[in-house]
């Protein structure tokens, strides 16, 4: 099983990008996706997690508003939306997942598969 996060760049504050995770090897069937973000120095953050069935969402307070997690089955991926972005937002992001019914989770640990990360950097 394989995620391949893309969609990474550098941007300005105030843009935006739009991140995708695609899986190969399987499906992601009634997964939870979530995605993290890891700046430099820094412990992995949760940013946000979306039920891949239902499509339920969750956000970290931090994106909230700004960011917009969605999910195409047709193409067996994950998107992260990104608007009004600050250098705070500035990390390597990664996208997540996990077998299992849907309930939020923000604990890295609760995530099987992962994968290798994208950079996101947002200058001032």
């Amino acid at each position: 099983v394989q995620l391949q996060a893309s969609g990474g760049g550098l941007v300005q504050a105030g843009g935006s990008l739009r991140l995708s995770c695609a899986a190969s090897g399987r499906t992601f069937n009634n997964d939870v996706v979530g995605w993290f973000r890891q700046a430099p120095g820094k412990e992995r953050e949760f940013v946000a997690t979306i039920s891949w069935s239902g499509g339920s969402t969750y956000y970290a307070d931090s994106v909230k508003g700004r960011f917009t997690c969605s999910r195409d089955k047709a193409k067996n991926t994950v998107y992260l939306e990104m608007n009004k972005l600050t250098p705070e937002d500035t990390a390597v992001y990664y996208c997540a997942s996990s077998p299992g019914f849907w309930r939020v989770r923000r604990d890295p640990n609760e995530y099987t598969f992962w994968g290798q990360g994208t950079q996101v950097t947002v200058s001032s």
